[in-house]
């Protein structure tokens, strides 16, 4: 049985914030320049409509591998963007998403209705359309709060990393210069989710020792209701 609405029904669209980090420990967005109007030529993030049969989850993950490639990424609602004019085609409402990536794993090419896709860094992006700016600003302080008390940041590195990429890592998040190394490498490793797995190969300087993220053992430590476990090694007076 179908129904008829008398009520105006906005439209309903998805974003992705993607996060990577570059080999300099830069942390980096990926963005798409709109091949379409409104805002043809501007730089964006990868999104669009959402079809009627679609769940928002697989529009999110629809949009970003047909507009940039990437594909196979775990995905996590953000925020809802829903004010009026926001979007000049009429009243939109963005279900926004976001995402941690290892540049690396994920090669990016243009497709859809992006003409080009490029990674750009945090605080050198160009000006966005629509107002996918706030989106970024609210995705950047999810995700530099999110940091400090769940292990979201192991999946911006290669699988194995040492001590000083995570420092990087950390420190580059949180937007600090430089943390205390004694006092980062003595709380993290009190956490008991790194695993040792050998030492660097083909340095020109001492090899460090290389680490890898258990995540079942993380997932253990949680469900034995091990409170605070990433807040106790990570949360650092900034």
């Amino acid at each position: 049985m179908s129904y008829t609405y008398e009520y105006p029904r906005p439209a309903l669209t998805v974003d992705c914030v993607i996060f990577g980090l570059d080999e300099s420990s830069k942390l980096k967005i990926l963005l798409i320049q709109r091949a379409l109007e409104p805002f043809k030529g501007a730089w964006a993030l990868p999104g669009g409509f959402v079809d009627m049969e679609e769940d928002l989850e697989e529009a999110a993950l629809r949009e970003l591998r047909e507009e940039t490639g990437v594909k196979d990424v775990f995905i996590e609602q953000l925020f809802t963007f829903g004010k009026p004019g926001r979007d000049p085609r009429g009243r939109v409402v963005s279900v926004a998403y976001y995402a941690l990536v290892n540049l690396s794993e994920h090669p990016v090419q243009a497709a859809s209705d992006a003409d080009h896709v490029e990674w750009f860094e945090l605080d050198e992006l160009p000006r966005l359309a629509f107002d996918h700016d706030q989106i970024v600003q609210v995705a950047v302080n999810r995700l530099r709060s999110k940091v400090r008390y769940q292990p979201i940041g192991f999946e911006l590195l290669p699988e194995n990393f040492t001590l000083s990429q995570l420092q990087k890592l950390y420190e580059t998040v949180l937007g600090v210069k430089q943390l205390n190394k004694r006092n980062f490498r003595t709380r993290i490793l009190k956490m008991g989710v790194l695993n040792e797995v050998g030492k660097q190969e083909g340095v020109a300087h001492r090899p460090a020792v290389l680490y890898r993220f258990d995540k079942a053992k993380y997932e253990q430590l949680v469900q034995e209701r091990y409170e605070n476990l990433i807040r106790r090694g990570v949360d650092f007076e900034v």
